[in-house]
């Protein structure tokens, strides 16, 4: 189902999916490049979930996906109080979902519990955009200083988002809420569970992995009849 949600800045579409009561995995893509390579798994997963009989939302966030707002008119606290909105449209219990810098949009949101999947800093982000951008590799750690908007495979970034990466981590174990880490076997990072499989935001093309989608269905619908009790 194709529904919606207002915030600040304006309007934004949200996908969702599974029963019509029962708490919700709101999930945020990773910004730029990378949720192009991961919307048709994170799709995949929602609607896995579905059939397990635990509801997700998808929303379009501000200078995101199919957003009405250009990249490079946003920053990141746009962005995380869009996605603050889309879950406090929905009127009952909502986890949060992020993958790979998705997890970095939560911070607002008022979840329930979060649940991340390959979760990373922004100042990794940092380094993986540089990697990304030809004109950056002779220049210093501040190399989008030099202008307001920046371009990157494709993707026309703002200063102010860059500036923001630099000191943001996901929340971890401190946090108050319910945390569960999942990573990849080959990602060395601590983690609550490590599963097979290769990344898909390391493909040349977006792709998907029916096979991961449903095994982390399993493991985020068991999470969240535990937080449930």
């Amino acid at each position: 189902m194709i529904d919606h949600y207002d915030w600040a800045g304006g309007r934004e579409a949200m996908l969702r999916f599974g029963p019509a009561d029962g708490p919700v995995i709101v999930a945020a893509l990773p910004l730029f490049e990378e949720a192009n390579r991961t919307r048709t798994f994170v799709v995949a997963l929602l609607r896995a979930l579905a059939e397990r009989g635990i509801a997700g939302a998808l929303p379009d966030l501000p200078g995101q996906g199919e957003s009405c707002l250009a990249t490079e008119k946003v920053s990141l606290m746009d962005i995380r109080d869009g996605f603050e909105a889309a879950c406090a449209r929905i009127a009952r219990p909502v986890y949060a979902l992020g993958i790979r810098s998705g997890a970095l949009l939560d911070t607002l949101a008022p979840a329930e519990g979060r649940w991340h999947f390959a979760s990373q800093s922004g100042p990794e982000l940092l380094r993986e955009l540089k990697r990304m951008a030809p004109a950056a590799a002779s220049l210093d750690d501040c190399w989008w200083a030099a202008a307001d908007v920046t371009e990157i495979a494709g993707n026309r970034i703002s200063i102010a988002i860059l500036s923001a990466l630099e000191g943001v981590t996901p929340f971890g174990p401190e946090d108050e809420l319910p945390l569960r880490v999942v990573r990849h076997e080959s990602d060395p990072k601590p983690a609550d569970l490590k599963v097979p499989g290769s990344p898909l935001w390391r493909r040349a093309e977006p792709d998907n992995d029916p096979a991961l989608a449903a095994l982390l269905a399993d493991d985020i619908a068991a999470w969240v009849r535990a937080c449930e009790g």
